[in-house]
């Protein structure tokens, strides 16, 4: 028995366009995309969506751009139709420098094939208005219609895919088209300020912006917080760096401003929104000194480069690009955002003390954008104000130790415009200010031996010490290993571990690398460690519990990684260990130290975790709190 040779034969041009919608219309939200961008291409200033039943049964995209007359009309649904890709020198078309956001002229005959399309346009200038309809991939003649009114485009699409009913079942609900619309439209409004997007699902409006008159960083930011929200607008640092022609601009959230997803983060490609993935972990990466490893900042970043350098053709929904330099972006990317946030100092976000205020009254605020911390078991309910006589000692919780409370030395800030430590913490009473000048006040009380009120000039701030002064020594220690290295400590007695002989072995692997961070082990029988150094900064240092985090820490990190490309896991390890901690009752002097240095040391605004080091109340805050506003 022979089986027939098959033939090879070339496909009819209604089967090339439905393989292609395949690719590029996935999905209602793919062809809206598809429609504005043509808009946006065409110059329009203002754009109109409307969309039914997820954009199945029906969708309008209308904009007020340079339209087309009847015979570009009659050409615009031709497969690989377009006016924009550009010709290079020698007559070729030129996919090297492309300027636009659409060029491959397949999405109006892709939509076609797998729907009832219908174009109505007036060119600028023109005083009559023609349409051309193609349902299922049939065309029709180029027909005069009524004018418009108006130079522009109006595009309907109904019954989308109703030509290929199989695609059909692998839509979402409706509800999830709808928001996948709504992402969409936010993505292309976040990038062209200049352009007004309205947006209709269902007869309800869902967005409208109109077009910014301002297009520089004010006009952008005010466009982001009409769409991100008025709180990412208060909580945005402005990004803006530029090397070797990629410029990098936009927008990112404080670390206390986070979300449990990566859905926040807008990336666009000269204008043109995209998921890619090394930019998706240039963000991680910059962040990862700053957030847990469950949160995400918000962001919104532009990276503007020469168009040569960019290859958008790589996707056939443009969603990703390629960089003929991608170690250059994403070190711009990463070096922006460091930037950014070193110049946001000991700033919180604004939301910090709205959460604060709805915990405390019942049903009011959302849920926390941090994880909550956990209060220690140890600490007491002692209320230590100080400046005041204790008429009685009280008792003590098991594990304090008055010689574990943290000197003023411990929590000297650094040298900052010729501060020194004596200069940077002195010691305040109730009387040397009755309206105290620095930012985060002057120390009026410590609750619960974890807690420091301070008084500003219009409010109060609690400050946890544990967390507040894990962020000062982990950022001192980081300065240090990158200047002069850590300086070790020797201890009069080795401290033992004991520890299951597998996690022993890894640190004894890498001992030498934890002799570069200030830690000096050696092995000391089976499955035990013995700890002779340990770093000077770190005084008061719960040496088991660090060792025992670190062969934790070690047995998580890839083999290959040294210490140093893991520094911030390991130095925020020991900064947690080394710092002050809760049930520790702190003087007026070490308080007032403790504000001091977190003035004038960068992200102190958040421990190594991402949770907020303090929490900042207005007046007027609790005043409402008291039903006195």
């Amino acid at each position: 028995m022979t089986l027939d040779k098959p033939q090879i034969r070339r496909l009819a041009p209604e089967t090339v366009n439905r393989i292609a919608a395949g690719e590029v219309v996935e999905r209602p939200a793919s062809a809206i995309k598809e429609l504005v961008e043509n808009a946006l291409d065409a110059g329009a200033l203002r754009v109109d969506v409307t969309a039914e039943g997820g954009g199945l049964v029906r969708l309008i995209v209308e904009d007020d751009g340079r339209g087309m007359d009847a015979d570009e009309l009659a050409i615009c649904i031709e497969r690989h139709a377009t006016s924009k890709l550009p010709i290079d020198e020698d007559g070729a078309d030129d996919l090297l420098n492309i300027r636009s956001m659409g060029f491959r002229g397949e999405a109006l005959p892709s939509i076609g094939s797998v729907a009832r399309l219908a174009i109505t346009s007036q060119a600028r200038g023109a005083g009559e208005a023609w349409m051309i309809r193609v349902e299922g991939g049939a065309v029709e003649p180029v027909r005069p219609v009524a004018p418009l009114g108006r130079h522009g485009t109006r595009i309907e699409v109904c019954d989308l895919f109703y030509a290929t009913p199989a695609r059909l079942k692998f839509l979402k609900s409706e509800r999830a088209e709808n928001q996948a619309i709504s992402d969409m439209i936010k993505r292309l409004a976040m990038s062209r300020p200049d352009v007004g997007f309205f947006l209709t699902l269902d007869g309800r409006k869902r967005l409208g912006v109109a077009a910014e008159t301002d297009l520089g960083p004010e006009g952008r930011k005010h466009r982001m917080a009409a769409i991100l929200g008025v709180d990412f607008g208060d909580n945005a640092l402005e990004i803006d760096q530029e090397r070797d022609g990629v410029r990098i601009t936009g927008f990112a959230s404080l670390p206390t401003y986070s979300r449990g997803n990566a859905l926040h983060q807008f990336l666009f490609v000269n204008g043109r929104p995209v998921r890619d993935k090394l930019l998706t972990g240039a963000v991680r990466g910059a962040y990862q000194d700053f957030l847990a490893r469950d949160r995400y900042p918000v962001v919104a970043l532009m990276v503007d480069l020469p168009t040569d350098q960019v290859d958008v053709n790589v996707h056939p929904a443009k969603a990703e690009v390629r960089f003929r330099d991608s170690g250059l972006v994403r070190g711009l990317i990463v070096g922006a955002l460091r930037h950014a946030l070193a110049g946001a100092g000991h700033r919180a976000s604004t939301t910090v003390a709205g959460f604060a205020l709805g915990a405390v009254r019942p049903g009011q605020g959302g849920a926390p954008a941090y994880p909550a911390p956990q209060r220690p078991a140890s600490a007491s309910a002692h209320f230590a104000a100080w400046g005041q006589p204790q008429t009685a000692e009280p008792e003590q919780p098991a594990v304090f130790d008055p010689g574990l409370s943290v000197r003023m030395e411990d929590v000297a800030a650094p040298d900052t415009d010729g501060m020194t430590p004596a200069d940077a913490s002195p010691a305040h009473s109730p009387e040397d200010a009755e309206t105290p000048d620095w930012p985060l006040g002057i120390a009026r009380a410590q609750l619960h031996e974890t807690y420091v009120v301070a008084q500003t000039g219009d409010g109060i701030v609690i400050v946890d010490q544990h967390a507040a002064h894990e962020r000062l020594v982990y950022e001192r220690m980081k300065k240090m290993i990158a200047e002069t290295g850590v300086p070790r400590q020797m201890r009069l007695v080795p401290e033992i571990v004991d520890l299951e002989e597998a996690e022993a072995q890894r640190l004894l692997e890498r001992a030498d690398e934890l002799k570069e961070l200030g830690l000096v082990i050696e092995s000391f029988g089976a499955g035990a460690i013995a700890v002779r150094e340990t770093p000077a900064l770190l005084k008061k240092l719960d040496i088991q519990g660090l060792v025992r985090d670190l062969a934790d820490d070690l047995a998580s990190y890839d083999a290959a990684l040294s210490l140093k490309e893991r520094l911030e896991d390991v130095v925020g390890t020991m900064a947690c260990h080394g710092s002050v901690r809760s049930g520790r009752r702190l003087t007026a002097e070490e308080m007032n130290a403790l504000l001091r240095e977190m003035e004038a040391t960068p992200h102190s605004g958040q421990c190594n975790h991402g949770r907020p080091t303090y929490v900042e109340l207005k007046l007027s805050d609790i005043e409402r709190l008291f039903g006195r506003r």
